[in-house]
């Protein structure tokens, strides 16, 4: 396969008109020190997208990273999250978490989950407020129901611009994908081989056609289907496997085929 850039990863564009990779490094789970090597290791090896929170206890160790990766901040898109239990101190959180990170803005702002399992209309005037004073470039929700987006619209006029789920083959859901997109929101997944069989028969065919990994099989159905995914991974080589899947593309047919994985 054809060396991976930055430049062969494909972008969505997020309103007002924030380009994100289609394919970034996530960083949950990524332990004390760990954070740090992760990152610049994705950024040496091509990646322009990574994707932290306040509540992964690790924004110091990204900023760190990417502050010293010597890469063009204006390249990276750098996510992080607002907790629900601090969603109420939004404008603190986001002062706080910028300068864990470094920086004078990051370029998406998450509410991470919905507080108390509420869409918060009043936390997002505050997340809207952020975007308005220049603090984040884009803005988003993450692990919120279809009906809670819509609450957030009908409230205050401004529809987030992004929603990370948790998304894999087996969470395929063609009407989910649909009212994602009429309502103009970018679907963005996370933990795409949590709940993956990697030994499953469909992939290991399409793998084996393509000279390449079930797991790179997964990362690009998300591409081929318009879907943000960030794997995380604290190991070199892994991180430089799920960036390495630009050479090929699936057929439409395969593409099917894995999406008919959610059985």
């Amino acid at each position: 396969m054809a060396e991976t850039t930055k430049d062969s990863i494909p972008s969505v564009t997020l309103r007002p008109g924030v380009e994100v990779p289609q394919l970034g490094l996530g960083t949950w789970q990524a332990e004390s020190g760990e954070a740090y090597d992760a990152v610049r290791a994705a950024l040496d090896l091509g990646y322009r997208h990574i994707d932290t929170a306040r509540a992964y206890g690790n924004e110091e160790e990204v900023g760190r990273a990417v502050a010293d990766s010597g890469v063009d901040r204006d390249e990276i898109v750098v996510t992080t999250k607002l907790p629900p239990d601090e969603a109420d101190d939004a404008p603190r959180i986001i002062d706080e978490s910028l300068a864990k990170l470094g920086l004078d803005h990051v370029d998406l702002w998450l509410v991470h989950w919905p507080p108390n399992k509420k869409a918060r209309p009043d936390v997002w005037e505050n997340v809207i407020a952020a975007q308005q004073a220049g603090k984040v470039r884009a803005i988003g929700v993450s692990n919120y129901s279809i009906a809670q987006i819509d609450e957030l619209t009908e409230a205050t006029g401004v529809t987030p611009a992004i929603n990370q789920i948790p998304w894999s083959p087996a969470d395929f859901d063609a009407d989910l994908v649909a009212a994602h997109r009429e309502r103009g929101v970018v679907l963005e997944g996370y933990s795409p081989f949590k709940r993956t069989d990697l030994e499953d028969a469909v992939l290991a065919e399409i793998a084996e056609t393509h000279g390449v990994t079930p797991a790179q099989v997964v990362l690009r159905w998300h591409l081929d289907t318009g879907v943000v995914v960030i794997p995380k991974s604290v190991h070199r080589d892994r991180i430089a496997a799920n960036l390495d899947v630009a050479g090929f593309v699936l057929t439409d047919d395969e593409v099917a085929r894995v999406s008919g994985l959610a059985g």
